[in-house]
């Protein structure tokens, strides 16, 4: 007998249907698995006989033929057992035909029958809606996740056994409801950490607000101890809400990459990713053998906080180059190629030599001229040319620690980023895919970045006198368009572009004389 079951599988961030064909022959013995699977699909027989064993189900004794299509695209992962298992199931007619015919199975089966959850359900509930489905079976330990799209039943069982009874009709697994929200009322917005927990540093809190407005990628350099991590991680808090599109975007990314919470429900916060300096290529970028996102992935809508930059691989930072110039991720191997979003702010810190202590106000720098532009030269001119505000940040002395009143809280700043953010969407209402002023092209700089004659030419000054490149001229204009932004103005003022080349002020070259 033959049967057709639906399942799905993971290219990129998104799911692609998958027709589980299954035909029961009467030549032969044992089941045959075709349609580019992996080994993880191939070992699929051996946990569906013992599952089935464990379940008070017995294996046909017949040839068993599983079909995947379509058969050019490679099928990875456990998630394949459950549909094909009821597949067998329906083709042995011990589950009716037509209770499958409209259901996507998604699921690893234990040897006792139990289900065990696997990553990238949120796509395939997604995919599921979209092919028309009406329902899909999955672990229940997924259920909460995938029961975020609208639009399709998501049922949660806990066994093969469970589902069996579903589906003829025994017994009924409620349909699972989306998790609540940790802060419902104003999502992404509570943090234990605050801005003003944060005394002094003014200028590097100015260039984090303009970097939180613009989308804009931040270098901070200063001794050990100045703040620079307590800056950082202040950042998501000034962020603006995920909106419901940036949300399950980023939620997709986790859920495939496997980093979604137990209690499942849409991420309500930006994410914030901050990779140890030993991380490799392929763990920053994505790939592997399984492709799956890196971290420049699962930074996508909100921060990545690369701490000590220098210590980080030459090979590793430049493979930066691509996701922080076109905001996506394309890895391609012999065997694959996907796509992975990849739009976050870079937020680098540093020290400005080895012995940390280069232009310290109070200790004396140890280094040579020659080992701090060494140290420096670790980071190359054009990753340094894609990164728009170079910050320098200074200790603050411990009599101004003691004697300063808590900073502006986070909210404040919040309000005013929200509202540039707001002048940003009604500039780019029209242009698909741009959100914010880092995102512009040379075309929409020569449209909404228009300098008068003063700030021409105080720009070409600057150019001529820092030696900067073409790339930090256009970075220059953006981070001004910010700047505007930020004070409500429409044009862009001389000011603006004098505080926005003050911002790269802290070029490689002047460093060390």
């Amino acid at each position: 007998m033959f049967v057709r079951t639906y399942a799905g599988a993971i290219s990129g961030i998104d799911a692609v249907a998958v027709s589980v064909e299954v035909d029961i022959t009467g030549g032969g013995l044992g089941m045959y698995l075709v349609g580019l699977p992996d080994n993880a699909v191939k070992e699929s027989e051996q946990r569906i006989r013992a599952a089935f064993g464990n379940s008070g189900e017995r294996m046909s004794g017949r040839k068993v033929v599983v079909n995947l299509a379509p058969a050019d695209l490679r099928k990875e992962g456990s998630g394949f057992d459950l549909p094909i298992a009821v597949g067998i199931l329906a083709a042995m007619e011990r589950v009716a035909a037509g209770a499958v015919a409209d259901t996507m199975f998604v699921g690893e089966l234990s040897l006792d029958g139990s289900l065990k959850p696997v990553r990238g359900v949120l796509p395939l509930a997604i995919r599921a809606r979209d092919a028309g489905l009406r329902r899909i079976v999955l672990p229940a330990d997924n259920a909460a996740e995938a029961a975020v799209v609208e639009g399709v039943e998501v049922l949660g069982a806990e066994s093969l056994r469970e589902v069996i009874d579903c589906l003829n009709g025994v017994t009924e697994i409620a349909p699972a409801r989306p998790a609540a929200g940790e802060d419902a009322a104003f999502p992404g917005t509570c943090y234990g950490e605050d801005f003003a927990d944060v005394k002094g540093q003014g200028h590097a809190k100015r260039a984090l607000e303009i970097a939180a407005a613009g989308g804009h990628n931040v270098i901070l350099v200063g001794s050990p101890g100045s703040g620079k991590t307590m800056l950082t991680r202040r950042l998501p808090t000034i962020l603006p809400p995920l909106t419901p599109e940036e949300a399950l975007e980023t939620t997709k990314i986790h859920s495939v990459a496997g980093k979604i919470a137990a209690a499942g429900g849409l991420m309500t916060r930006r994410p914030f990713r901050a990779p140890h300096h030993l991380t490799s290529q392929v763990a920053l970028i994505g790939g592997g053998q399984s492709p799956s996102p890196g971290e420049v992935s699962l930074a996508h809508n909100g921060v990545l906080f690369l701490d000590e930059l220098p210590e980080f691989g030459r090979s590793v930072l430049e493979v930066l180059r691509q996701p922080l110039e076109e905001r996506r991720v394309v890895v391609s191997r012999a065997r694959y190629s996907v796509e992975y979003p990849a739009n976050f702010i870079l937020v680098a810190a540093m020290n400005p030599c080895p012995c940390g202590y280069y232009n310290h106000p109070a200790r004396e720098c140890v280094c040579s001229p020659g080992t701090v532009h060494r140290y420096m030269g670790r980071i190359s001119g054009p990753l340094m040319d894609r990164i728009d505000l170079h910050v320098e940040v200074t200790p603050v002395a411990p009599a101004e620690l003691a004697a300063a009143a808590p900073g502006e809280p986070s909210a404040a700043i919040r309000e005013r980023v929200v509202r540039a953010r707001g002048m940003q969407a009604e500039r780019f209402r029209n242009l698909p895919g741009v959100h914010t002023n880092a995102m512009m092209n040379s075309a929409m700089l020569a449209e909404y970045c228009r300098l008068d004659t003063a700030s021409a030419a105080l720009l070409e000054r600057a150019m001529e006198r820092l030696a900067l490149s073409a790339r930090a001229y256009d970075r220059i204009r953006r981070v001004a368009r910010t700047i505007a932004d930020l004070a409500g103005r429409g044009r862009i003022g001389a000011s603006d572009v004098a505080e926005a080349i003050n911002y790269r002020s802290l070029d490689r070259g002047g460093w060390g004389q």
